[in-house]
């Protein structure tokens, strides 16, 4: 046994019993500390649980008393403020100190009760403490007149030295102060508490002492900026950052293990006022901990003794085990004798003992077959053997025969590859040229035996591309994906001298594990690179020739039309008007063979910024309202609530563009009566925009090229509308540079909703 194999050899067992009780022995051992292991976490999660619970209980009882306490002070000073015999000039200064310090009598936290007027200064207090004093700067004096009738928690300032000094630590106020009004119901002064902390120190005590016998707990009151209000003496007046402080302050309530600043580990109970009725709440948080090995004590009592009872059953199971091992070995070292006896060459039947079990007298039983079996065995080998060197020759002239195939099947895929009019080269794992066709060498330069053993990269990969090349070839061996096979892509390349050309290549892998390779095709396309240079160059030139003799146009148009060469016949104006429009139509056609053209050749820019959405929408709409008017089609803007907020960083003008073709075919297909819609939404991390008409919808046959270039559907009521075809590629194209999609969904005779998702910011 493995356990077993670092023991001296003179402590190892030499017999089967001495296993067994061994193996009985320390069986017994791992089971009791796995037993431990598992009765220790499970009771150290219940443990956990449990008092996890009692102590985020102890801090919801906690905050509900003080929101609860707090709320009765606040209520009491409110019901104060508003007594008339306090507020009437007409009442004495001497029965306002007797009112007020029956007030004090009867709630007897309140440290000090007055009544200070408009100028700050105090003119009533039921000691007669501070009478005369001016408290416009006090904070409770401003915050009663602005409308915060309660201040957090402070230490005492003006009557530091007035009251008698307080055991233990300095006095500490929570503020609560109303204006009382005049007659006319005008603020006519300040009526001021201050409420001693030690209320909030009884409440502590009043809810914690109870289960103060279980462990050492501990209650922490921390103000919403973490500040410890009331607690131990080393954390009173501390600034806290904890995890349980940042639980509480999303209103929640629960509890947390997590390590305190003095190096420490916690079970920490959480909880936090929300105020209560009229009172509005300080956003105090209540935290109730327990240090982690007073909590875990049971569970390591529990642990001790688990282990001692562990012990005792490993001695009482190895005596057990020395007994039954003698029991199972005895019949055993029978029937290995009857076997020694077999190896000599008696071939008797092996008898086990009479007192022999079940399992004895089976292993015997199968052991005398095991000897008639190989008796028979040993005379179908002598017939097999005889038969072999005729089945070896059948074997060897059948893989003759398929080898001679496979050579011809190279030979087959050699000249396919040899006379192939593009470049084919072979590529292993590592990026090493294994082969390499005549196409390939009038391509490059390179003969086959030149570029074999070669690097990929070093023969025809420009310099600034080699590294991204490694990467690949890198990520490849790392995941087994390549995104370039299957598909057909440009890349630059240079032959022998250097020079650099434009190919259409396609990859595509061979083989398996090791032994894979990759199979690359290439097209020169340098002279169709040219041709479409020579294309998007002629008709740049060609739309900026025709845009300038057209603005010409459809700038004396529109004057003749405003008039400006005096009334004309109707006949005349509405040829003037129909020419105006055909100058527009053939504008529009003009700007977008221009945009095409950049977006090809890549010289469009692009200017991003984030910013609402919702103007945008308008201002569409509003440069989109003649045109609708005029075909007799309402535009909507469908909004939703906090649609301003919505925002995403783009192009202003490409996105106006974009919206602007979308609206313009909408309003266009949908007839006269009917209305076009503009919706603006948002769902996680994208803003959607989307255009729906209520029109004829696409044709089924017109789905799989309606963002292609020149693309109209073929019907003469799409012909009578007029276009260029270009809109919605532009749009898509556009709409992609900003990182989003553009998509459709339609239906025969029930309109079509235009869908565009941007990133939102």
């Amino acid at each position: 046994m493995p356990i077993f194999r670092f023991l001296p050899e003179r402590l190892k067992p030499h017999g089967l019993g001495a296993w067994l009780a061994l193996a009985f022995s320390s069986l017994t051992v791992v089971l009791t500390l796995l037993l431990v292991e598992v009765v220790e976490s499970a009771s150290t999660e219940q443990v956990k649980s449990t008092i996890g619970h009692g102590l985020g209980e102890l801090a919801l009882q906690t905050t509900d008393k003080l929101d609860r306490g707090m709320f009765e002070r606040y209520r009491e000073v409110s019901l104060m403020a508003r007594r008339r015999d306090l507020a009437d000039p007409s009442t004495s200064t001497v029965e306002r100190r007797r009112i007020l310090a029956d007030m004090q009598d009867t709630y007897f936290y309140y440290e000090w009760i007055g009544m200070a007027g408009l100028d700050g200064k105090v003119q009533v207090e039921a000691r007669g403490l501070l009478e005369g004093a001016n408290v416009a700067q006090r904070p409770w004096f401003r915050d009663a007149l602005r409308g915060t009738y309660v201040g957090d928690v402070h230490e005492a300032v003006l009557l530091a030295k007035l009251l008698p000094m307080q055991e233990g630590e300095p006095r500490r106020f929570v503020d609560v102060a109303f204006p009382y009004l005049d007659a006319l119901g005008k603020p006519a002064g300040v009526l001021g508490v201050h409420l001693s902390w030690q209320w909030a120190r009884d409440v502590e005590r009043s809810i914690i002492a109870p289960v103060q016998a279980r462990g050492r707990v501990q209650a922490l009151i921390v103000s919403a900026e973490g500040v410890v209000l009331l607690g131990p003496d080393d954390l009173q007046g501390k600034t806290l950052d904890l995890a349980s402080l940042r639980e509480a302050r999303q209103q929640r309530n629960g509890f947390i293990e997590e390590h305190w600043p003095d190096g420490r580990t916690y079970l920490v109970g959480y909880g936090a006022t929300r105020g209560r009725g009229i009172y509005p709440g300080l956003g105090w948080k209540v935290l109730v901990r327990q240090d982690i090995e007073d909590a875990y004590r049971p569970v390591q009592r529990l642990r001790a003794r688990a282990l001692w009872s562990g012990a005792a059953l490993a001695v009482l199971f190895s005596l057990a085990g020395l007994l039954v091992a003698r029991r199972i070995t005895r019949p055993l070292g029978e029937l290995a004798e009857s076997a020694d006896r077999l190896r000599r060459g008696d071939s008797s039947a092996l008898v086990p003992s009479t007192d022999g079990y079940d399992e004895v007298r089976k292993l015997s039983g199968a052991l005398n077959a095991l000897v008639a079996n190989l008796v028979q065995r040993r005379a179908e080998l002598q017939d097999l053997n005889a038969n072999l060197e005729h089945r070896v020759e059948e074997r060897t002239r059948d893989l003759e025969r398929a080898l001679v195939a496979v050579r011809a099947s190279e030979q087959r895929i050699g000249a396919i590859v040899e006379s192939a009019q593009d470049a084919y080269i072979a590529v292993d794992r590592r990026g090493m040229i294994t082969d390499w066709n005549r196409s390939a060498e009038r391509m490059f330069g390179w003969s086959h035996h030149e570029a074999v053993g070669w690097p990929l990269a070093e023969l025809v990969v420009p310099e600034r591309f080699r590294a991204s090349l490694g990467r690949a070839l890198h990520a490849y061996r790392q995941t087994g994906k390549l995104g370039a096979i299957g598909r057909r892509i440009e890349r630059t390349v240079i032959d022998r001298q250097g020079a650099e050309f434009m190919i259409e290549m396609t990859v595509g892998l061979a083989g398996q594990g090791e032994g894979a390779f990759f199979s690359v095709f290439l097209h020169d396309i340098s002279e169709r690179k040219k041709i479409e240079r020579m294309k998007n160059e002629f008709i740049s030139t060609v739309s900026h020739e025709l845009r300038t003799p057209l603005t010409s146009i459809q700038a004396s148009l529109a004057m003749l039309d405003e008039g400006m060469a005096g009334e004309l016949p109707p006949d005349a104006a509405h040829l003037i008007r129909i020419a105006g429009q055909s100058s527009e139509r053939l504008v529009r056609m003009v700007n977008d063979l221009l945009d095409i053209q950049r977006i090809e050749s890549g010289n469009i820019t692009y200017h991003r910024l984030s910013q609402p959405l919702l103007p945008l929408l308008e201002h569409t709409l509003g440069a989109m309202h003649g045109q609708a008017q005029q075909a007799g089609v309402a535009l909507r803007l469908d909004r939703p609530q906090g649609a301003e907020l919505i925002t995403a960083a783009i192009d202003h003008d490409r996105i106006v563009q974009v919206l602007t073709n979308l609206l313009s075919n909408a309003v266009k297909f949908t007839p006269a009566g009917k209305a076009v819609t503009l919706g603006l939404s948002q769902r996680q991390g994208w803003v959607r925009i989307t255009v729906t008409d209520e029109g004829p919808g696409i044709p089924p046959e017109f789905h799989g090229r309606i963002f292609q270039r020149f693309a109209q559907a073929d019907s003469a009521d799409s012909r009578q509308r007029g276009g260029t075809g270009l809109g919605l590629s532009i749009s898509k194209a556009i709409v992609e540079e900003h990182g989003g999609t553009i998509g459709f969904e339609t239906a025969q005779g029930q309109g079509t909703r235009f869908v565009v998702e941007l990133p939102s910011t």
